[in-house]
C-alpha cells in the first residue's frame, strides 16, 4: 500500500537499518546526519552527424551516503558499524537498507562499510561515529505499491 505523505517531510522520517543480513538489521542509535551522492559513469562521444554537439549514455553507476552521529556503546546498530572499523575484505561489507517516507526501499546486500571516525574529537565533545556505506553492485530498490 502506498504511503499517503504528500508534499515535503522532514529528514528524520528516512529510515536505515544495518546488519549481517535483513533479519537481524537495525537502525544505528544517534544518527544526526546523512548524505548521499551518486557517481554516475557517463560514456561521451562527438559523431560527425551530432555537427559537433557530444552524446552521452550513463553506463555505471554508484552510491555513497555518508552518515555523523555518537558513538553509544550498548546500542546494537552503533556497535555493529563501531565493530567494522578494523575489518578488511569481505568482513567490511553488510547489510543496509534505506527506507524514503513514500515508501521506497533501497537494499544493499553487501555493502562496504567505510568507518571514518569512531571516537575522535575535542576533550569536552561527544565521541562521534562517522561512516560511509558505499554500493557494491546494482541494490535492490523496491517502489511503494498503488493503493487500490
Amino acid at each position: 500500500m502506498a504511503n499517503t505523505i504528500v508534499g515535503p517531510f522532514p529528514c528524520y522520517e528516512n529510515k536505515f537499518v544495518i546488519g549481517t543480513n535483513a533479519e537481524d538489521a537495525t537502525a544505528v542509535a544517534n544518527v544526526e546526519t546523512f548524505s548521499v551522492s551518486f557517481d554516475n559513469g557517463v560514456e561521451e562521444w562527438t559523431p560527425y552527424e551530432n555537427e559537433g554537439w557530444m552524446s552521452r549514455l550513463p553506463t555505471a553507476k554508484a552510491l555513497t551516503i555518508s552518515v555523523t552521529g555518537k558513538r553509544t556503546i550498548g546500542d546494537t546498530g552503533n556497535d555493529f558499524v563501531a565493530g567494522m572499523t578494523f575489518k578488511n575484505g569481505r568482513n567490511a561489507m553488510a547489510y543496509f537498507a534505506w527506507t524514503f517516507p513514500d515508501g521506497t526501499k533501497v537494499e544493499m546486500e553487501n555493502a562496504v562499510i567505510n568507518v571514518t571516525n569512531v571516537g575522535a574529537g575535542d576533550s569536552t565533545g561527544v565521541a562521534p561515529l562517522e561512516f560511509e556505506v558505499m554500493s557494491n553492485g546494482k541494490p535492490t530498490v523496491t517502489l511503494p505499491t498503488a493503493s487500490a
